[in-house]
């Protein structure tokens, strides 16, 4: 159609050209219509590989929605923010997914970060769901509506592992050290308290310094204390490091961490220190038949399902399409709803989540690491 305005009046030309471009910019939205969840989370620094697993599993379970048709004709859309693992930086994203208008995140991943923008996203109506934040801190207390996660929280995790020292491992003498943040204090506290309920002596519990290239001193003081156990509290950066300068020292003891510690980049710093590391993760998901079809959606994009948070994050970004498939409703207060109400058929399998937004029951297991990155289950 061509239409000359300058033929009509200028008040009717006027009209006809807003009338115009307001369909114009109708039919563009219509078309590019879609639903966006964030991913929140380290994608650079120290443990970028975290968010990196977070994002192996929102996107296979996003490629696999839209190649269905999408939520009701709707494509997903997904964007990643940076936090890089940093409660200074949390807010600023999530002031950003509020500016954006973005209603649903998968993340934090980081439990300090994830603490520190959870009240921005549930004040503001943002639903998050976080496949990795373990920290009783990030909903005990509070009166959270839109905030959930998909793993289980510390408080499930140190029982599990202080459970398997004692009938395990059995130690005589254990140093509990952590990285002085909300995730490493809060865990190593959980094992600590478990064990000395058990009767087993606790010769040192200090924090040392994340970030640090030198961890020569606690070493001496682990070394000095006879110790024969030590339990890390923290990420795998400052375990590997713990692990090599301890195998250098010759500091005769055996460590275990959290899900922290779970990554293969620990080989690259510890070398062959790493052999006989054990952590507790998540269960091993792959290894059940029903998740077989995931399994290769997975692999068939050269990803590995294996890792502490792929199958978690997996499930985050599936329950919200769940809710709002059951919902009928993109509104971010009706899936929450629908969230707290139902029970979700998952890869990590069924969830449900408590009236503060955590897993009603959640699995973890030790598995013994070792440097050729590989690991089995020791329980």
């Amino acid at each position: 159609m061509n239409i000359r305005f300058r033929q009509l009046p200028l008040a009717l030309a006027l009209a006809l050209a807003l009338a115009l471009g307001a369909l114009a910019l109708g039919t563009s939205a219509a078309a590019r219509a879609d639903i966006t969840i964030a991913i929140a989370g380290p994608m650079t620094g120290p443990v970028t590989q975290y968010g990196d697993m977070v994002k192996e599993g929102v996107n296979t379970l996003v490629e696999q929605v839209n190649a269905a048709g999408g939520v009701d004709g709707e494509q997903l859309r997904v964007v990643t923010l940076d936090d890089g693992c940093e409660p200074k930086q949390a807010p600023v994203v999530a002031n950003r997914v509020v500016n954006d208008k973005i209603g649903f995140v998968v993340g934090h991943v980081c439990s300090g970060a994830t603490i520190a923008a959870a009240d921005i996203y549930d004040d503001e109506g943002v639903v998050m769901v976080s496949p990795s934040a373990t920290s009783p801190a990030l909903t005990d207390g509070k009166s959270y509506h839109t905030i959930f996660r998909t793993i289980g929280r510390d408080d499930q995790q140190g029982p599990a592992a202080a459970e398997f020292i004692i009938a395990s491992v059995k130690p005589t003498k254990v140093a509990v050290l952590h990285d002085k943040q909300s995730y490493g204090q809060g865990i190593a506290t959980a094992v600590r308290d478990d064990l000395k309920k058990a009767g087993i002596e606790i010769a040192l519990f200090e924090g040392i310094n994340a970030g640090d290239s030198d961890y020569s001193a606690i070493i001496t003081k682990l070394r000095s204390a006879g110790v024969d156990f030590v339990y890390y509290g923290g990420y795998h950066p400052e375990m590997g490091l713990l692990l090599r300068q301890a195998n250098e020292q010759g500091l005769k003891a055996r460590f275990m961490g959290p899900e922290g510690v779970g990554n293969n980049d620990i080989n690259a710093i510890a070398g062959k220190a790493a052999d006989g590391m054990l952590v507790t993760l998540p269960a091993d998901f792959t290894q059940d038949p029903k998740n077989a079809e995931i399994v290769k959606a997975f692999k068939d994009k050269g990803r590995d399902p294996g890792g502490a948070f792929q199958m978690t994050a997996y499930t985050a970004a599936q329950v919200l399409v769940d809710a709002m498939k059951g919902a009928k409703s993109k509104d971010p207060e009706e899936v929450a709803k629908y969230l707290h109400a139902n029970t979700f058929d998952t890869p990590i399998g069924p969830v449900s989540f408590n009236e503060q937004g955590d897993l009603e029951k959640f699995e973890f297991d030790v598995f013994e690491w070792s440097s050729d990155g590989t690991k089995k289950s020791v329980k």
